[in-house]
């Protein structure tokens, strides 16, 4: 018999990105615009739960992964 595991996945509100980051809302929105010359292609993109879009999370795995990303890019400059 096959066994099946299940993951949780966990959304954050924008209130909680914020908290994580220490990002302003307006800096994150920042980051995912392209027009923008903040943006950054790396940033999680957030995904809209309603139908107009007003409700929007993002993936807490994401969102951690691009923190540990800045991290080791810190580090990596303190080294050179």
């Amino acid at each position: 018999m096959k066994t099946e595991t299940i993951t949780s996945i966990y959304m954050l509100t924008l209130q909680q990105v914020v908290q994580r980051t220490g990002l302003s809302r307006s800096s994150i929105y920042s980051r995912l615009d392209p027009k923008s010359r903040y943006f950054d292609p790396c940033f999680p993109r957030q995904i809209r739960l309603g139908r107009k879009g007003s409700a929007v999370r993002w993936i807490e795995s994401e969102i951690n992964a691009y923190l540990g990303r800045l991290q080791e890019l810190s580090a990596t400059r303190l080294l050179n």
